[in-house]
């Protein structure tokens, strides 16, 4: 009985929020148009919107920040009160873009705190309140105290656990130190950035890892880490590997393919997040969608697509979470295999 009332309970939170959104696109444009609501959900916004309602739509303004360049003045200011001079761009995805005195239009320095932008500070915030919750835990405590029970005990579990098995094993016990307090956030945030993004309300529901800007500057990052810190033996490795001649001089073709893998390394990790992070989500609405999609047909037509699109909604909302786990294990876990290759030691 329990099982099925969590079941229910994660259906009605998936479902209401694309129901309010089918009823708005609906009441629009006289029917669901279902890749732009999926698109909508997935890119970025300068409002958080939570429902709508009989054509009334519920929304949190988020603070718009944008400098003129005509002018050079800054506007702030929500997305009600927009200075004439500003528009959002459909064509560009609801960018902000200036009109200029020429006609012509720009896009201004855009400062603006986002939908992105606020999840990823609600993020921290998470991860600031779990982490401080655990560091009183430990305040006082000897190596002779008992060991942590129940939440405490289970972050202690996580951590050790990425810290040893991933962290410690990839990148050597010599150098691992230094970057265990990176690896470790990076976990943290995508896994915290990952479940939150599942909540389909306020304050949950922005797709931040779904987002390429985020995940490449995760990955540049980790090119950081990996290149600024590379030993001798890893620069060596590049511009003069252990290869036939021929294939270094007169015409550097190892190297030159060395020196391409160190942009495509972290391009991999940019991606692999991105398009997981992104297609899970799309999934998940899209067969949401279907489900009005399937009621609007008529209720003997769309049962039984109803049905199976009810039950491939809950897996793949389980599926994702799943999701949220290994995407969150497998950009660490590269990212310190990619370090520790950085800092091989010479072989005799």
């Amino acid at each position: 009985m329990k099982q099925l009332k969590y079941l229910l309970l994660l259906a009605a939170l998936t479902f209401l929020p694309l129901q309010t959104m089918a009823a708005h696109h609906g009441a629009e444009g006289g029917e669901m148009n279902i890749s732009e609501i999926v698109l909508s959900h997935l890119s970025d916004d300068y409002e958080w919107h939570i429902a709508t309602y009989e054509g009334k739509t519920l929304s949190i303004p988020l603070p718009i920040i944008v400098r003129s360049s005509a002018m050079g003045t800054w506007s702030f200011c929500t997305p009600e009160t927009l200075p004439g001079n500003f528009y959002f761009d459909a064509t560009h995805h609801g960018k902000i873009y200036e009109k200029l005195p020429d006609g012509s239009s720009t896009r201004p320095l855009d400062l603006s705190i986002t939908k992105t932008v606020a999840q990823i500070w609600i993020v921290v915030f998470v991860l600031l309140g779990i982490f401080g919750y655990c560091a009183r835990w430990y305040k006082g405590k000897d190596e002779k105290s008992e060991a942590p029970r129940g939440f405490v005990g289970a972050m202690e579990m996580i951590v050790m656990t990425i810290n040893d098995d991933v962290v410690k094993s990839s990148i050597g016990e010599k150098h691992y130190k230094r970057f265990a307090p990176y690896l470790l956030t990076v976990f943290f945030f995508i896994l915290t950035a990952n479940l939150i993004g599942l909540i389909p309300i306020f304050p949950g529901g922005a797709n931040v890892t779904g987002n390429i800007n985020i995940t490449l500057f995760l990955a540049v990052c980790s090119m950081l880490a990996i290149n600024l810190f590379g030993n001798k033996e890893y620069w060596k490795d590049i511009f003069w590997p252990h290869v036939p001649v021929l294939l270094k001089f007169p015409l550097p073709l190892m190297p030159l393919i060395e020196l391409f893998g160190v942009f495509t390394k972290p391009f991999a990790l940019m991606i692999r997040l991105f398009a997981n992070m992104m297609a899970g989500h799309a999934v998940i609405l899209s067969f949401t969608c279907v489900i009005f999609l399937g009621w609007s047909m008529g209720v003997g037509f769309g049962l039984g697509l109803n049905a199976f699109s009810i039950i491939m909604l809950l897996f793949m909302n389980c599926l994702e979470l799943l999701v949220a786990f290994v995407q969150a294990y497998v950009f660490t876990l590269l990212s310190a295999v990619f370090i520790g290759l950085a800092h091989q030691e010479h072989e005799a």
